[in-house]
């Protein structure tokens, strides 16, 4: 994976950032045994999404992006797949080409010039005000983890007050899923 254009990798030279998919019985406890797995290693989260995909199998993705270095990336998807819910785990970093998207919602309370501007740069962004009022917008991002980094960071001058993300969402390219 390569790193953000937005930003210089923040890793040491040998950690690298990866998206792990992890496809999981969806059942109390469950996401309970990934992230007790993780905090008993002292392996960091740096973002976490779950949500059942496959109703009619009881299937719950679960879309971890973490760092390290390659051995305890290789560590933490050996121990991943040891865990009894876990039907199958996925380095989408490393496997193949993979799309990754984030939605962000971010309040910008502004008036006069710094409005504009503020439009101004979510049309560059493609961002979508899906509120307004005479003093503020909440803007609609969807992209790359660095594309809502950027945009945050120029709405900040032009008065960001708030800011909600999901975290990543990932899927591997290509005709297959993680289940065959």
């Amino acid at each position: 994976m390569s790193n953000s254009v937005y930003a210089p990798n923040p890793y040491g030279k040998d950690e690298h950032k990866h998206t792990i998919s992890v496809m999981v019985d969806n059942e109390p406890g469950a996401l309970a045994r990934v992230v007790g797995l993780f905090s008993g290693r002292g392996y960091n989260i740096e973002c976490l999404t779950v949500a059942e995909t496959r109703h009619s199998q009881g299937l719950s993705r679960i879309t971890i992006v973490t760092s390290g270095t390659e051995m305890i990336i290789e560590q933490i998807k050996a121990q991943l797949n040891r865990l009894v819910p876990i039907h199958s785990v996925s380095d989408l970093t490393i496997e193949g080409p993979s799309v990754e998207r984030e939605l962000g919602l971010v309040k910008v309370a502004s008036t006069g010039d710094q409005r504009i501007e503020a439009l101004r740069i979510a049309d560059i962004f493609r961002a979508r005000a899906v509120d307004s009022t005479h003093e503020s917008f909440v803007f609609e991002i969807v992209g790359d983890t660095g594309k809502l980094d950027a945009f945050i960071e120029l709405m900040k001058p032009l008065g960001l007050v708030d800011v909600c993300r999901t975290g990543v969402v990932a899927i591997a390219r290509g005709p297959q899923g993680m289940l065959g």
